[in-house]
C-alpha cells in the first residue's frame, strides 16, 4: 500500500511543482552553474542509486556526510533551499523510480563504513530509503551512526499509514532541521 501512495504523489508532486522545479533549476544555474547534484547512495537491500537534489552547496565540495561538510561550502540560495527542504524535491523522481520511498531511513553514503554496519545490524536496508522520516524530524543525523540506526528500525517496525503521513506532514511544516551541516 505505502508503495501505491508512494508511486501516487511523487507523481502528482512532480506534475504539481514542474513549474517550481524549473524556476529553482534556472536559478540554480546562475548560483552554481550546475543546479542539480548527483550522488551515489546506498539503496534498499545496499544496492546502489543515484540520489538527484538541487546543488546546495559549491560544485568543488568534497563528496561527504553533510555533517562533515563546512558550512562555509553551502550557497546563499543552496542555504534557502536546505531552509526550506525545496533541495529534496528533485528526489521525487527518485521515489518515482522505486529506487526511493517518501518515508523511510535516509540514503547514506558507502563511504559511511559505521553507520552501515549499525543500519546492517538493525535491518535498515531491508526498506526503501526515504525522503524523510522518524529521525529527521527528531534531529537526528548521520553523526550518531548507533542512534539513527535504531530510530530507523523503530521507524520501519511502527511504520503505518497513519504514520505515514504524520511524518510527510512534519516535515512539511518545518519540523526538524534536514542534512546538518556544522
Amino acid at each position: 500500500m505505502i508503495r501505491l501512495l508512494d508511486i501516487f504523489f511523487s507523481l502528482i508532486g512532480l506534475i504539481i511543482t514542474l513549474p517550481f522545479l524549473i524556476a529553482l533549476y534556472f536559478v540554480g544555474l546562475f548560483d552554481t552553474g550546475s543546479p542539480l547534484f548527483k550522488q551515489e547512495r546506498v539503496g534498499r537491500n545496499k544496492k546502489p542509486f543515484i540520489l538527484v537534489k538541487f546543488r546546495t552547496m559549491k560544485v568543488d565540495t568534497a563528496s561527504v556526510a553533510s555533517h562533515l561538510a563546512s558550512a562555509s561550502s553551502i550557497t546563499p540560495f543552496g542555504g534557502f533551499l536546505r531552509r526550506t527542504k525545496l533541495d529534496e524535491l528533485p528526489q521525487l523522481w527518485n521515489v518515482l523510480k522505486g529506487e526511493m520511498s517518501l518515508v523511510g531511513p535516509r540514503p547514506g553514503l558507502f563511504n559511511q563504513q559505521e553507520l552501515t554496519q549499525q543500519r546492517d545490524k538493525y535491518n535498515v536496508f531491508a526498506v526503501r530509503p526515504g525522503i524523510t522520516g522518524l529521525a529527521q524530524v527528531n534531529d537526528v543525523d548521520m553523526s550518531t551512526p548507533l542512534k539513527l540506526a535504531k530510530l530507523d528500525k523503530k521507524m520501519i517496525d511502527s511504520l503505518t499509514i497513519r504514520t505515514y503521513f504524520k511524518l510527510i506532514l512534519m516535515t512539511v511544516a518545518g519540523k526538524g532541521s534536514g542534512d546538518r551541516v556544522k
